[in-house]
């Protein structure tokens, strides 16, 4: 599969096939890059990992994330 240069569109039509950056993040929500950083540091956002000095996130866990998001949204 090649990567979508949209990055709203991992979480309407398939995974990318590769790891998605902060910047990314950012875009997909429509959100500053500061409140990804803010949402990683309170572990309120969407779990991301260390590869070196750089975070990246698993596409498959920030679509459970969002499903998660939206099960707590609907149960409120």
């Amino acid at each position: 599969m090649k990567p979508s240069s949209d990055p709203q569109a991992v979480l309407r039509g398939g995974l990318p096939d590769r790891y998605l950056t902060p910047e990314d993040i950012a875009a997909m929500f429509s959100v500053p890059i500061e409140t990804v950083y803010h949402w990683r540091k309170q572990r309120t956002g969407p779990p991301g990992f260390r590869v070196g000095r750089h975070v990246r996130y698993d596409p498959t866990a920030v679509r459970n994330w969002v499903t998660q998001q939206s099960d707590l949204d609907a149960a409120a």
